[in-house]
C-alpha cells in the first residue's frame, strides 16, 4: 500500500533540491544580521566646580509614567485628554485594527477552504443527438432538470512554510503597528508638554513686559517733569516715549503668540479653541537635580521606534523565506461531495445520486521564474533596508540621549549666569536712577540700562523654557511617555 507513495515523495524531494540549487544570485547583496551593540554607558559631561556628580546617574526616566514625571496637574489633565481625543492617534489605532485583521487573513490562507453550494437548472438537448436519443429511450422528459447540492474543498499543503511565514510576518507587522502607536504617544506627550510650557513662558514674558511698560511710563512722566525744570531736552522725552510705544507694540506680538500656542494645545487634545488652564507658578519651580538616563542597552526595550524597527526587521526576514519558497513545487488537494439528479425526487437517493471527487496537484514554476526571482531579490533588498533602518534607529536613540544630557547640563549653567545678569542689571537700574536725579548720569544711560534689564529678563524666561524643553526631550529620547 505504501509503495506508490515512495516515487511521489522522491519526485517531490528531487524537485525541491533542483529548485533550491537554481536559486538566483543576489549579486553581492547578501542579507546580514543587524548590529545591536551599544556602548556600555552614556558619556558623562565633564564635571564642573558647581556640579561634580553625574546628573545622568540613576534609573532611566523612561520607567516613569507621565503622571509621575510631570508635576503640573493642568498639564497632566491635558495629556490625558489628548490620549483619548487626538485624531491622529485614533487614526493610528485603526491601523492596528487593520494589521490585526491582516494577521487573521494570512492565517486563513494555510487552512483548508470548504464551500457549500446548491444549484438548479434546465437543459434541452436535440432529439437526434446522443443525449437526446438516450433520454427518449429511458423515458426522461424534456427539458431535463439539474438539481445539485454539496460541499467542495481545497487545501494548499504548506510544505515549505511559505504561507505560515507570511502569517508570522503579518503578526510581526501587527506588533510593529502597536509600537508605532506607542512611539506616537511619546511624541504627543512631548509636544503637548513643550506647548504647555511655551504658553506659560509667554504668560511670564507678558507679565514682565507689562511691568516694564508701567515702569517706563512712570519714568516718562519723570523725564517730562525734568524737561519742565530745564534739566533735559525734548529729545529725552521723545526717546523715552518711543521706548514705551515699542514695548506696547511688542506686547501685542506676544499676545498673538499666546493665542497660537493655546490653540495648538487645543488642536492636540482634539477640541475647538478655548482657554487652556495653566499655572505660571509651576514655571518658576526648581527643576529636578538629577535626570537618570539608565543604560544604553535599555533603549532597545524602552524606545518604541527602536522596537518597531526590530519587529519590521523580523517581518522582512520572513518575507525573504516566503519569497524563496515560491521556487519550490506546491502541493494542493481538491475534493468535493454532494448529490446531483435530474428530478428533485431523486436528489438524495443514495448511492445513485451521490457524487464525489478528489484530486491532488503538484506544480512547480517553469516559465515565470524571472518574476519570482525579481520578487525574491526585492524581498532581500527590503530585508537589508530593515537592517539599516534598525541600526539607524539604535544610533539615533543613543545620539538623542547624549545630546539632551549635554543640553540639560549646559542650560543649567547658562540659567544660573543669566540669573546673576538680571540681578546685576536690576541693581544698575536703581543706581542709574539715583545718578540721573543727581545729574551725574544722562538720560541715555538710564534708558539703555532699562532696555538691557528688560531684554535680560526675557532671555532668562527663554532659557528656563529651554530647560523644560531639554528635560522633556530627554524623557522622550529615553522612550518615556507611553508606558
Amino acid at each position: 500500500m505504501n509503495e506508490p507513495r515512495v516515487p511521489r515523495l522522491a519526485a517531490l524531494a528531487l524537485a525541491a533540491s533542483l529548485a533550491s540549487a537554481c536559486l538566483p544570485s543576489l549579486q553581492g547583496n547578501e542579507p546580514r544580521e543587524a548590529k545591536k551593540e551599544v556602548p556600555g554607558a552614556f558619556p558623562a559631561p565633564p564635571p564642573t566646580a558647581a556640579a561634580k556628580e553625574n546628573p545622568a546617574a540613576g534609573p532611566s526616566l523612561a520607567q516613569k509614567h507621565y503622571a509621575d514625571f510631570f508635576e503640573s496637574p493642568e498639564l497632566k489633565a491635558l495629556i490625558k485628554t489628548a490620549l483619548e481625543n487626538n485624531q491622529e492617534l485614533n487614526i493610528r489605532m485603526q491601523e492596528i485594527v487593520i494589521a490585526k485583521a491582516e494577521v487573521k487573513a494570512r492565517k486563513g490562507e494555510y487552512l483548508p477552504k470548504v464551500d457549500a453550494g446548491a444549484g438548479v437548472g434546465l437543459d434541452k438537448v436535440g432529439r437526434y443527438t446522443s443525449p437526446g436519443a438516450s433520454n427518449e429511450a429511458n423515458g426522461v422528459g424534456e427539458p431535463v432538470g439539474d438539481f445539485t447540492f454539496g460541499l467542495s474543498g481545497s487545501w494548499e499543503v504548506d510544505v515549505w512554510k511559505k504561507l505560515r511565514n507570511g502569517a508570522k510576518a503579518a503578526n510581526y507587522r501587527y506588533l510593529s503597528s502597536i509600537e508605532g502607536r506607542n512611539f506616537m504617544v511619546t511624541q504627543l506627550v512631548a509636544e503637548i508638554a513643550r506647548s504647555y510650557y511655551e504658553l506659560v513662558a509667554l504668560d511670564s514674558q507678558l507679565d514682565v513686559l507689562k511691568r516694564n511698560i508701567q515702569i517706563q511710563t512712570d519714568a516718562l512722566e519723570v523725564v517730562k517733569l525734568e524737561k519742565q525744570a530745564a534739566r533735559v531736552t525734548e529729545l529725552a522725552v521723545q526717546r523715552f516715549e518711543a521706548e514705551v510705544l515699542k514695548n506696547k507694540s511688542r506686547q501685542f506680538e506676544l499676545e498673538q503668540a499666546r493665542v497660537v500656542a493655546e490653540n495648538r494645545i487645543n488642536f492636540l487634545v482634539g477640541r475647538f479653541p478655548q482657554p487652556v488652564a495653566r499655572s505660571v507658578a509651576q514655571f518658576q519651580a526648581p527643576l529636578p537635580a538629577a535626570l537618570g538616563a539608565g543604560l544604553p542597552s535599555e533603549l532597545l526595550d524602552n524606545r518604541p521606534d527602536v522596537k518597531q524597527a526590530g519587529l519590521e526587521l523580523e517581518a522582512a526576514k520572513l518575507d525573504v523565506k516566503a519569497a524563496k519558497a515560491s521556487f519550490y513545487p506546491s502541493l494542493s488537494i481538491d475534493a468535493g461531495v454532494g448529490y446531483d439528479a435530474f428530478d428533485v425526487q431523486y436528489l438524495v437517493t443514495t448511492p445513485e445520486s451521490l457524487i464525489y471527487n478528489a484530486a491532488g496537484h503538484l506544480t512547480a514554476p517553469l516559465l515565470n521564474r524571472s518574476a519570482i526571482a525579481a520578487k525574491y531579490r526585492t524581498a532581500n533588498a527590503r530585508q537589508l533596508q530593515a537592517v539599516f533602518n534598525y541600526e539607524r534607529a539604535i544610533l539615533q536613540a543613543f545620539t538623542d540621549v547624549v545630546n539632551q544630557l549635554a543640553k540639560v547640563k549646559n542650560l543649567k549653567q547658562s540659567y544660573e549666569l543669566r540669573e546673576k545678569q538680571v540681578q546685576t542689571l536690576e541693581e544698575s537700574v536703581a543706581i542709574s536712577n539715583v545718578l540721573f536725579q543727581s545729574a551725574r548720569a544722562d538720560y541715555m544711560e538710564v534708558l539703555l540700562t532699562r532696555r538691557d534689564t528688560l531684554d535680560a529678563e526675557m532671555e532668562l524666561i527663554l532659557t528656563r523654557l529651554e530647560q523644560f524643553d531639554a528635560m522633556i526631550s530627554l524623557y522622550q529620547a529615553l522612550g518615556g511617555g507611553w508606558m
